[in-house]
């Protein structure tokens, strides 16, 4: 009897029926520790970078979500796009106190709705308990998230993540409950 081969797609590659919930900002932005906490309903600190793709499933009451990160280091920008049509909705995380990254940021988050002109965007501006980090309003001025187009939606949640082990503060619950009910309306 002769084996037979079946094609194996990519890992990190949702199948059209499961898409994933992106998650993408720059390198030192935090993307790790959110997932992880968004997962676990703790706070937990991530201090390693992720090195191309990491993929977290959470579950809900309701539904199971499906994350994609990747990587925020200038290797693993390039696959960001690639990805974009397969999302159901995107999350971009940024570091509110590295104020210098901001325009960096800027641009690539621009580069990526305007390939993705209605994809959902959910915008984290990390680090906010940080005495450097920018206000909210300021977050949203820097990212120009007004120009981001009115067929979109758009939400911009302050976020931060103090002591290790301790519950997740109420703002990311209600930003883990928004992409909760984002994800199950585009699906």
């Amino acid at each position: 009897m002769r084996p037979t081969w079946k094609a194996l797609s990519h890992p990190a590659w949702p199948e059209e029926k499961n898409k994933q919930i992106l998650v993408l900002g720059l390198d030192g932005a935090g993307k790790t520790s959110v997932l992880h906490s968004l997962a676990s309903n703790r706070v937990q600190h991530s201090v390693a970078p992720t090195q191309g793709f990491h993929a977290v499933c959470i579950n809900t009451e309701d539904s199971q979500m499906e994350f994609l990160e990747i990587g925020g280091s200038k290797p693993f920008r390039s696959y960001w796009e690639m990805y974009l049509s397969k999302g159901l909705l995107l999350i971009f995380v940024v570091d509110s106190a590295d104020h210098s990254r901001l325009p960096e940021a800027k641009k690539y988050l621009h580069q990526l709705i305007a390939a993705n002109p209605v994809l959902p965007l959910v915008v984290f501006a990390n680090k906010q308990d940080l005495e450097a980090a920018y206000h909210i309003t300021d977050i949203h001025e820097a990212l120009a998230l007004s120009e981001v187009g009115n067929d979109r939606k758009m939400f911009l949640f302050g976020t931060y993540l103090t002591k290790n082990g301790s519950e997740i503060p109420s703002t990311m619950q209600d930003a883990k409950d928004l992409i909760a009910q984002l994800a199950a309306d585009v699906q």
